[in-house]
């Protein structure tokens, strides 16, 4: 008897979070607004839907029909459309009235690898040091701006992220008909590309990965050899299958050419500040500290207190800025009212996107939605060279010249004047078609290396001002 999927396409990989990781559960506590994705054993984990979803997604990008080996069922409006054609054609068989496909690809998921190598699955009795530390993980802050430099009404809200460094494994196994799938190699060079993000918030600075390892097999099932080793391997992770294959050192990181890379090398002028809102026994404001784990040493080493540029703060300043040129450009002057400040303004909306509110056809509100063209990342480095310093601050009474009651507070900022930090910008190509977005945003890049753009808070206190230099596909580009 001929069968129908000869082939079986096996990949392990071991992907590591290069930016925090925000997969959210869809569920809130008493501490944060969302919180991540937990396994049985409370700890981390990214479901297989999560990364079929953003494969599948990327796949289409590239031109991938919708109707695929990843499945697909067919809507009511198409089944009606496909039986009149055939009908028409006189080819129309009632047989034929369903032709829903079920997927021919299979994602685990991702289950976090703790600092021996070995995948957590299962119930566990004993924490080791490690996985200890994600019992609490980070919660970042946000608060969205408006073009007057002020909260918005109910946009504040925060969320909890996994730490950068920290390593998942899962696996991908594909149906195939034929030997040496083509699109078994298209899913592993999609998870290598440095445009992939999982989770949300991949627009302001998380859900970058990076593939750590990749151990790949073709069984032909018509070999009974290789039928029995398929027959005997176990959905774990940690199966002696794997042991016996090599890594697959082809997988490897590579560059979209649909978009366009952006690094900012920027070292401070003096003082800067990103807030966590808090405040410690030291100061009444702090700088918002990361933690993550660093694997160069084959082990995890927790790096804390360590630096953070989020990649949210640099949206926001950058958004607004990039509106500001544009107005520039097309002499869209204060008092015209074509000159559009906030998520109205063209450049905004093809670079960052927008979510906004429309009429249907029956005069019911709907939400309208863009997905940003711009991926950045956020900045996480150990603290080096740079050093926190405590600045006092005092209102003082214009009339008496003396102190305003209640007006005294300190802050805690970071020198890093010797330091060197990059920011990476990944622009989709179809954003930049416009001349004019295009000057709009590289405009503002300049801004910020040029001191013009201060990032961070305090800016109106001499914080955040930076120099450095621009460049475009790694090559420096000036005004």
């Amino acid at each position: 008897m001929e069968q129908k999927y000869q082939y079986r396409n096996l990949a392990r990989i071991i992907i590591e979070t290069k930016t925090p990781l925000a997969v959210g559960s869809g569920e809130k506590d008493m501490i944060t607004d969302q919180v991540v994705a937990r396994d049985v054993n409370g700890l981390p984990y990214i479901p297989g839907t999560a990364i079929a979803g953003i494969v599948r997604h990327a796949l289409e990008e590239h031109g991938l029909d919708k109707k695929s080996f990843f499945g697909f069922n067919e809507s009511t409006k198409e089944r009606k459309e496909r039986i009149n054609q055939e009908k028409e054609k006189g080819i129309y068989t009632p047989k034929r009235d369903n032709i829903d496909k079920g997927s021919e690809i299979i994602f685990s998921s991702a289950q976090i690898v703790d600092e021996d190598g070995k995948v957590i699955e299962g119930l566990i009795n004993e924490r080791s040091d490690y996985l200890a530390q994600f019992d609490e993980l980070p919660v970042r802050q946000h608060v969205r701006i408006n073009e007057k430099g002020s909260a918005e009404k109910r946009g504040k809200f925060d969320e909890e992220v996994v730490y950068k460094g920290v390593r998942f494994c899962f696996e991908i196994e594909l149906l195939s008909k034929d030997k040496n799938d083509s699109n078994f190699r298209s899913v592993l060079s999609e998870l290598a590309n440095d445009t992939i993000r999982i989770g949300g918030g991949t627009r302001k600075g998380f859900g970058e990965i990076e593939i750590v390892e990749c151990k790949t097999k073709e069984l032909d099932l018509s070999n009974p050899d290789e039928l029995n080793a398929y027959i005997e391997k176990t959905s774990s992770l940690n199966d002696v299958f794997w042991k016996e294959i090599s890594v697959n050192n082809d997988i490897s990181k590579h560059a979209d050419e649909r978009w366009t890379t952006y690094e900012l090398r920027l070292m401070p002028d003096d003082f800067f500040l990103f807030a966590s809102g808090f405040g410690d026994e030291n100061a009444d404001m702090t700088p918002v500290w990361e933690t993550y784990f660093d694997w160069s040493s084959e082990k995890p080493e927790m790096r804390e207190k360590s630096v953070l540029i989020p990649g949210s703060s640099v949206k926001g300043a950058l958004s607004h800025r990039v509106a500001f040129h544009y107005n520039r450009i097309k002499k869209l002057f204060a008092g015209n009212p074509e000159a559009k400040t906030d998520v109205e303004n063209p450049a905004v909306q093809a670079l960052f996107g927008y979510t906004r509110k429309v009429k249907d056809e029956n005069g019911k509100d709907q939400e309208k939605l863009k997905r940003g063209n711009i991926l950045i990342s956020d900045v996480i480095q150990t603290r080096n060279e740079e050093q926190d310093k405590i600045l006092n601050h005092v209102s003082i009474d214009r009339f008496t010249g003396g102190a305003l009651d209640g007006a005294l507070f300190s802050e805690n900022v970071i020198y890093g004047k010797s330091v060197t930090y990059v920011l990476t910008f990944k622009v989709n190509n179809d954003a930049l078609k416009d001349r004019d977005i295009e000057q709009s945003f590289e405009q503002s890049l300049f801004g910020i290396v040029e001191g013009m753009l201060p990032l961070g808070g305090g800016i109106n206190r001499g914080h955040g001002c930076f120099s450095g230099k621009v460049y475009k596909n790694s090559n420096e580009i000036t005004r």
